[in-house]
């Protein structure tokens, strides 16, 4: 069996080891002898929606988004819908996620256009430096940043997140999961979106590797797509495991620990 990964703007949209999320495809696929071919699709290039199973997007800041967002919209959005209406699987993450949407308000100037495959966008407020930070441009006191855990169905997806903007679901999304530490899309307790075999989220670090749960659920969803069904062979996830684990009680500690500092004060 084969499969065939779409990878969206691989030099410009793969902040944060977010490239690690097609590694991950790759290896899970190749360790049950399902061949994964990566395509990589640059400014210009258009998604023929037969030709992929899987559609993957990292972040990027908001420099990077202004440099694809057009080419995406214009070039490659209609064929991104039509692969996930006809079952194909997608990942996009942190700013690639904002570009799925309806559109992303930046901090400084126009909107940019998403392709609307998710019925959210996000609003990036205008820089407000932390108090005593003298203005440093990463020092944002309404910039999230740190672990975030996600109750995915009965599964916990476990990751970090880093952004500024805030991502609001409309009444035909479908969130991923519920936040059960860290902000996700805005802070109300939901985190992500899901339409069909198509998951946005905040997940950072990369997300799937320390997530085998939901990198089989998109290689399932590719597979199905390709060939009408699948059946996955379990894999011994004994590493897989412990990263998600390890994840999952760093955000509990922190959690904890912030809870003591709000004590104290």
């Amino acid at each position: 069996m084969k499969i065939t990964v779409g990878y969206l703007y691989p030099d410009l949209m793969s902040a944060g080891a977010d490239r690690g999320n097609v590694e991950t495809i790759v290896r899970r696929c190749g360790w049950r002898n399902i061949a994964a071919a990566v395509t990589k699709l640059r400014l210009g290039d258009k998604v023929v929606p037969g030709e992929l199973d899987i559609i993957i997007i990292g972040g990027g800041g908001e420099a990077r988004q202004r440099l694809v967002a057009a080419d995406l919209y214009k070039v490659k959005g209609a064929g991104i819908r039509d692969a996930v209406a006809a079952g194909a699987a997608a990942l996009a993450v942190g700013g690639g996620y904002e570009l799925f949407g309806r559109f992303c308000q930046p901090e400084k100037g126009a909107e940019l256009r998403g392709i609307e495959l998710f019925d959210a966008w996000t609003i990036r407020p205008s820089p407000s430096p932390a108090a005593g930070d003298g203005g440093a441009p990463d020092a944002r006191a309404d910039r999230v940043f740190g672990d975030l855990v996600v109750r995915w169905g009965d599964r916990l997806l476990a990751g970090f997140e880093d952004h500024s903007g805030r991502t609001y679901l409309g009444p035909a999304a479908r969130p991923l999961g519920r936040v059960l530490r860290g902000h996700g899309n805005n802070g109300a307790g939901t985190e992500g979106c899901v339409v069909g075999a198509a998951v946005g989220t905040n997940l950072r670090g990369p997300c799937l590797p320390a997530n085998p749960a939901l990198a089989d659920f998109l290689i399932s969803a590719a597979l199905t797509h390709r060939y009408g069904s699948a059946e996955l062979t379990p894999l011994a996830d004994e590493l897989e495991a412990a990263a998600h684990d390890a994840a999952v009680q760093r955000a509990r500690l922190a959690a904890r620990g912030l809870g003591l500092a709000r004590a104290r004060r």
